[in-house]
């Protein structure tokens, strides 16, 4: 998977929203971190893969909250997809 870097990073009143613009096969390669986020795609689709389990999303699907501490990736399913990670900045 080609690591991808956020097109826009806005942080507002202690929460960050990072906004990735991605093409087939490009997003988050495995990682963990200690705080949780949550994780929304706004077009196209993405495949989130945590511990045992796997989702495929699309705008129509409900934003979803990566724990703390587990490892996860983020990868798009097809060209143009916009998906979105928020989570509390400084909070850890």
């Amino acid at each position: 998977m080609n690591q991808l870097s956020p097109i826009f990073s806005v942080t507002q009143d202690g929460t960050a929203l990072n906004v990735y613009h991605a093409n087939k096969g490009e997003g988050l390669p495995k990682h963990e971190h200690v705080y949780s986020h949550l994780t929304m795609c706004h077009a196209g689709s993405i495949i989130v893969h945590k511990e045992g389990r796997s989702l495929t999303m699309t705008k129509d699907t409900q934003p979803v909250n990566l724990i703390a501490n587990e490892w996860h990736e983020i990868e798009a399913l097809e060209d143009n997809t916009v998906f979105v990670n928020v989570f509390s900045e400084g909070k850890y």
